[in-house]
């Protein structure tokens, strides 16, 4: 489906399974839009059921084949499901209800608005969730969709302020942004991953050089000229279609948002930009984080501008919404599982990344080093997917080099792959041996629980990374601390005499 959608407010959605994050922030946006939106799900509870709540979508719970109303426009389906199999969607195919996946329907919404695709193997959520709080803060009428959470958005995947554009992340898996059109693209990085899809780097990067190649005449390609790969793919890109503008941002950047004057301290980072002259400031960790609010403030600016040309306004960035910009970066809180803080007990500060790939693990525990650098860093890894642990062993093995300790897991299976047997976690524990001092390993995520009890001390600091589901051993740390916490504080006592007092008529 990459026809535009005619008129959303005219039409009615049924999603199956709804639930999901991508799904109910897709949900949420068609209503906004006017759209009439139900849809269905698995019993299981998940923090978007409250949002669907909020926002009045009814949903049935259990997938049954007469929960589909035969008279709606479209049928928008999560990847997680099959349409041959699905009691639903096999229901919609025999009604012939055009069935949807989720990709291609966020490219039919693409289609309806000026949009922006925030694009790479890394940084591509934390991007847009700050892309989506620089809109809000400098009130521009701009909605967007990012893939997690986001707390400046009310733990929401989407912010609305308007449908004068439209930014969404977008993804290379299985080259599903292809289906996206973009008017605007960001571009953070390029590198080996997903390689039960990918054959190799080549095949990735041409995937993104392709996506590059969708943007219209005189459309825009923001990239991050500190990547390697992202530089080569917006060669390739320019000398296909020299019709299309380019901006770089980075440090090595040339033009306005080069990025210069990186300054860290304890919970923030400061950095100018050649093109403002106020200085920004961030509170998430990381000089890649710099780098993606670089490339949000360069999105930002460039739409509007944009749009004010078009509408004969003019006028620069800098000039109008600069202050927003800093304020809002200023007030960036994160995005769920994204350098999520869940908070401190005990002394022991607890955060929780998806950081899956040897890069981003590298950068994401470089940048709390920098913030907690009178901490002990102890992290929790699982890998996600038997053929990027085998594909990238060694580069796994050197990348928890800054930590003072890790552990590590059974591999986290994927549906979308078999095991062939030819890796496990144990491998990756033998091969992080060969390069870091202290390393521990449990097969199963909660066996850890007994031994972190033990092994964490007040000042430490412990972050669960990865793309599998040891998130749950950061919950369930966090959970004990706190109620550890609470039972050795004894209750406030009013003193007697001022008690008596008190109650004296």
């Amino acid at each position: 489906m990459d026809e535009p959608l005619k008129d959303v407010s005219q039409l009615s959605f049924y999603l199956v399974g709804i639930k999901g994050t991508g799904m109910a922030a897709l949900a949420e946006l068609l209503v906004r839009l006017g759209a009439h939106v139900r849809g269905s799900d698995t019993h299981d509870t998940f923090y978007t059921d409250g949002i669907l709540q909020a926002l009045g979508i009814p949903y049935a719970e259990g997938f049954r084949e007469e929960n589909l109303d035969p008279s709606v426009d479209y049928v928008v389906y999560s990847a997680a499901y099959n349409p041959e199999t699905h009691p639903e969607l096999v229901r919609a195919r025999r009604l012939g209800l055009p069935l949807v996946s989720y990709p291609e329907a966020l490219g039919a919404l693409s289609a309806t608005l000026p949009s922006a695709g925030v694009c790479g193997v890394h940084g591509k959520t934390t991007t847009t969730a700050l892309a989506g709080t620089l809109v809000k803060a400098t009130g521009l009428g701009g909605c967007v969709l990012a893939g997690s959470a986001v707390a400046n958005f009310g733990n929401r995947s989407t912010y609305f302020g308007g449908k004068d554009f439209f930014i969404a992340e977008t993804c290379e898996y299985r080259r599903h942004f292809l289906h996206f059109h973009p008017r605007w693209i960001v571009l953070t990085s390029i590198e080996e991953d997903h390689l039960d899809y990918f054959r190799d780097y080549e095949d990735i990067l041409q995937a993104f050089v392709e996506y590059g190649q969708r943007l219209p005449e005189k459309g825009t390609l923001i990239f991050c000229a500190d990547d390697p790969g992202a530089t080569e793919a917006a060669i390739q890109i320019l000398r296909a279609r020299p019709d299309i503008w380019a901006i770089p941002y980075g440090t090595t950047a040339e033009g306005p948002y080069r990025i210069f004057g990186i300054q860290t301290g304890k919970g923030s980072t400061r950095f100018q930009l050649d093109g403002f002259p106020l200085a920004f400031e961030i509170h998430v960790p990381g000089e890649h984080t710099v780098r993606n609010a670089t490339a949000a403030i360069a999105l930002v600016c460039t739409i509007r501008e944009q749009l004010m040309q078009e509408s004969g306004e003019g006028g620069s960035c800098a000039d109008a919404i600069e202050e927003g910009l800093v304020e809002g970066l200023s007030q960036f809180r994160g995005s769920k599982r994204r350098s999520e803080i869940l908070g401190e007990a005990s002394g022991i500060l607890i955060a929780d990344d998806y950081a899956h790939h040897p890069t981003a693990i590298r950068k994401t525990l470089e940048g709390f080093r920098s913030f907690y650098p009178e901490r002990r860093l102890v992290v929790d890894f699982m890998s996600h997917t038997y053929s990027r642990t085998k594909a990238l062993l060694e580069e796994f093995a050197q990348s928890f080099q800054v930590a003072d300790a890790v552990i590590l897991h059974k591999i986290y299976a994927s549906a979308r792959e078999t095991n062939d047997g030819s890796v496990t976690g144990q491998d990756l524990f033998r091969a992080v041996q060969r390069n870091h001092p202290e390393v521990y390993y449990f097969e199963e995520v909660m066996d850890a629980l007994p031994f972190l009890r033990e092994y964490l001390k007040s000042g430490d600091l412990f972050i669960t990374l990865g793309a599998g589901d040891n998130f749950r051993l950061s919950h369930a740390l966090f959970d004990e601390l706190i109620h550890h916490a609470q039972a050795q504080t004894p209750p406030t006592r009013i003193p007697s005499d001022l008690f008596d007092s008190r109650s004296k008529p």
